[in-house]
């Protein structure tokens, strides 16, 4: 109060800014998925013009205390000490189109091997200094390495596994790694995807389509723990919300394989961004197992793409499993203690905040409807009582929705209204590209600009500076120091890379002030007559944003989620035919998440 009069008096004016909840508070380190790093422009679409960053089918590897993450066609990889800020390497020799799927093995903390050729066929790279970017080729070529996955066991043995389709399956070749990585001729088709069987591998968007039935099988990866050998891979196409990894479990790195009952192992088809698919799983140096993965943004092209990165344990019977609840909300970083990965407790305090913006070129809402088609809405112009430009899109949780302004220069702002206050702990802005001109790797890009936040609409504090940066941040992640109380927050544009200054969601994440939901009842299972689809429904609950199904194999196994705004039915298509479920529902808002329903058993 002290301070506040100090102020008053010097002003003259009356204050009423936000104050930090507590000037004390520990904040952890955070992270948010999609992972926030410096993507590379694509080449895919080149030809036809159309610009955007993608980042997919990471490879991270464990290197003498350190981690480096290989990305499709980046024309280089990340270094990070923490698992949390990347690094970009450029290499002093790689491939032209830079990597496509990679694989990465640290044999003995000694040798870094590489592979990921786009032509799908070229030699195997090895450095024992990746920091410097300097690697030498193998003296051999090695063919059929798309989607390869490089693993050598603790006998020096080594094994190469592949595939990409959706008629061929997962296959493997045995290399010499003493002898230019030659084939040994063991070679051995493993696994295939069982539609049929398997819900979750039916393509489309929520596992259907209207014409195609097979999905895609590709990148596989192999963990091993505790002398067993865990085969990921992916289905069923990349630019699905269903995309995730599932798991078969062998004895050899040869198999026989035996499909994981709790599959899939990586999955998040609901909340802003989707999908958990052709990924990789690495052992951080604290032992701690992480799935580094690929999310669809898809909105400029179906090969956008993000990446995200999840905790991954062992249970009591061997099943490996991934922690995706609120996968796109803050997170606990690598290094805490007790929860590392795990859902911070942070919730979504802008969701259908009203937002005015200083001008609007188009304002865009787009769909996935099939592999190749779009359902694009333009939104007409529309304005308030006070002549102000309202946007609908960049509140609304739809990374395929975005805003287009007028000019990208320091005239250009965002204000949001949320719909009740709180205490702000972090922002997340994701940035569009729309028309960007930009094709490849382009360094020297930079996203200026400031962050400000308030009380009333009329009298502003700055939080984030960013004026002056050199930070390269299309999904920028920015936890405060120390919470702020507010209800307005205002974006003020400086320049950002490309050629429009183009949004699709600015996200603020806290704790609000008033009350979490009630439990959520009425919850109702129908398990249809096709046993891959199951009916959900259940009573709305007053004041909540929106509803957390959770399921798994038993009680204590509920592995996967599907997050939903605002709706009360669903229909899940992504079930194992020959498998008995337990389901469980929770309600959530910008206050908390509620109490579970009574676990529910569908056999």
């Amino acid at each position: 109060m002290k301070l506040k009069l100090l102020l008053f008096l010097l002003t003259g004016f009356s204050l009423a800014l936000p104050d930090p909840v507590s000037s004390q508070e520990y904040i952890p380190p955070t992270y948010c998925n999609p992972l926030d790093i410096d993507y590379t422009y694509m080449v895919y679409n080149s030809s036809r013009n159309i610009s955007y960053r993608s980042g997919a089918d990471p490879a991270v590897v464990e290197f003498r205390g350190e981690y480096y993450m290989f990305v499709t066609r980046s024309f280089g990889y990340w270094h990070s000490t923490d698992l949390l800020h990347w690094d970009f390497i450029k290499p002093e020799q790689w491939f032209f189109e830079g990597c496509n799927a990679p694989t990465a093995f640290n044999y003995n903390d000694s040798v870094l091997y590489f592979a990921g050729d786009p032509a799908g066929y070229g030699s195997i790279l090895y450095t024992d200094d990746p920091k410097s970017g300097k690697w030498t080729p193998t003296a051999s070529i090695s063919n059929n390495i798309q989607d390869s996955e490089l693993f050598i066991d603790d006998d020096g043995k080594t094994y190469l596994y592949w595939g990409s389709s959706n008629v061929y399956p997962i296959s493997v070749k045995e290399l010499n790694k003493d002898d230019r990585m030659l084939e040994t001729g063991v070679k051995k088709e493993l696994i295939n995807l069982n539609e049929e069987e398997h819900g979750w591998e039916r393509f489309g968007e929520n596992n259907f389509h209207p014409t195609l039935k097979e999905g895609y099988m590709e990148g596989a990866s192999m963990t091993k723990h505790k002398g067993k050998y865990y085969l990921q891979y992916a289905a069923p196409g990349t630019q699905f919300n269903v995309y995730g990894d599932g798991v078969y479990i062998g004895e050899t790195p040869l198999g026989p394989f035996t499909y994981m009952k709790n599959n899939p192992m990586s999955f998040k088809p609901g909340g802003f961004t989707n999908g958990a698919g052709h990924g990789i799983t690495v052992k951080q140096t604290n032992g701690q197992y992480w799935h580094f993965a690929t999310m669809a943004l898809a909105s400029n092209s179906h090969w956008e793409r993000r990446l995200c990165m999840f905790p991954v344990g062992f249970d009591d019977n061997d099943l490996m499993h991934s922690n995706t609840h609120y996968g796109d909300y803050p997170r606990f970083g690598p290094d805490h203690p007790t929860k590392a990965g795990q859902h911070c407790g942070w919730m979504l305090l802008s969701y259908k905040g009203k937002v005015t913006v200083s001008s609007s070129k188009m304002q865009i809402k787009k769909s996935t409807s099939t592999d190749n088609d779009y359902d694009i809405t333009k939104m007409p112009l529309k304005k308030n009582d006070a002549g102000e430009i309202l946007s609908e899109v960049l509140t609304d949780e739809n990374p395929k929705s975005f805003w287009v302004a007028e000019a990208n220069d320091d005239q250009q702002w965002v204000q949001i209204e949320m719909q009740n206050p709180g205490n702000i702990y972090a922002f997340q802005l994701n940035f569009h590209d729309h028309e960007s001109g930009i094709y490849t790797r382009t360094e020297g890009l930079r996203h200026r600009f400031t962050l400000e936040v308030s009380a009333n609409g009329s009298n502003w504090q700055m939080v984030v500076d960013r004026r002056n940066s050199y930070k390269d941040s299309p999904n920028a992640y920015i936890p405060l120091s120390q919470p702020v109380n507010a209800r307005f927050i205002r974006y003020k544009n400086v320049e950002v890379p490309g050629n429009n200054l183009a949004m699709s969601e600015i996200r603020v994440f806290g704790t609000g002030l008033g009350n979490k939901p009630a439990e959520v009842k009425g919850f109702s299972v129908q398990r249809e007559t096709d046993r891959r689809d199951a009916t959900f429904s259940w009573k709305p609950v007053k004041n909540a944003q929106g509803y957390n199904i959770r399921w798994g194999i038993a009680p204590d196994k509920l592995y996967n989620s599907w997050l939903l705004y605002d709706d009360t039915q669903l229909l899940m298509r992504c079930l194992d035919k020959a498998t008995s479920y337990y389901f469980t529902i929770e309600a959530f808002n910008e206050n908390g998440i509620s109490e579970k329903s009574e676990i529910v058993k569908v056999d």
